[in-house]
């Protein structure tokens, strides 16, 4: 009885599988990019968001003080401000965190640039990080959380300050649909968050 010769797989053919699962690979990694990218501003705008709106309410179950402040490229800088009369002592960081690299506080060309279009009215959408709208010192780079829940600047040491309106942006350069934004209503503490979209009728911000 005569046995068939067994038959593999020749060079040839393995190698043209495996040029075609690179390129299968290296197709589905260009085409998740988007996504990947849009999903780090996310993440880094919910990272914003969501240590504003906890420090607002630790504040205010805790009674104490709560400076948030920011810097550009992407730190934030959380610290608790004990009260004292006259004087009070220096702030003390109670947390740090850093965006992703290629997300930053920042503002692009093309981005809505008057009072009625920018969010909640606050500014211009010329600076990246502008809090201390309305209070005639430039613009702040922090928001400080009072036991009321309002936000307020550090004017004064020994108590409250002025109320501190302000809106915050943040996005991936050149790529001006990534940018989002936060604004604090100073008298509540109220913290609401934007996405700007890009219609027919050019960009423009809309309440997330």
């Amino acid at each position: 009885m005569a046995s068939s010769p067994a038959r593999g797989f020749s060079m040839l053919e393995m190698m043209t599988v495996v040029a075609l699962v690179i390129v299968l690979a290296s197709i589905t990694f260009i085409s998740l990019q988007p996504a990947l990218k849009a999903a780090r501003v996310d993440s880094a705008y919910n990272a914003v968001l969501m240590t504003m709106r906890n420090y607002r309410s630790r504040a205010i179950t805790e009674r104490r003080r709560y400076i948030v402040a920011f810097a550009a490229p992407g730190t934030i800088t959380v610290s608790f401000w004990e009260v004292g009369v006259p004087v009070a002592p220096a702030p003390v960081v109670v947390q740090a965190l850093t965006l992703p690299n290629d997300v930053q506080f920042m503002v692009q060309a093309g981005m809505p640039s008057t009072p009625v279009t920018v969010p909640d009215g606050f500014g211009v959408g010329g600076t990246a990080i502008d809090f201390g709208q309305g209070l005639g010192v430039g613009s702040l780079n922090y928001v400080m959380f009072m036991p009321d829940g309002s936000a307020q600047d550090t004017s004064n040491p020994g108590g409250s300050g002025n109320i501190n309106n302000g809106v915050l942006y943040l996005g991936r350069t050149g790529d001006i649909t990534s940018m989002r934004a936060l604004t604090v209503f100073g008298s509540t503490g109220r913290i609401r968050g934007w996405r700007l979209i890009k219609p027919a009728g050019g960009p423009q911000w809309m309440q997330q």
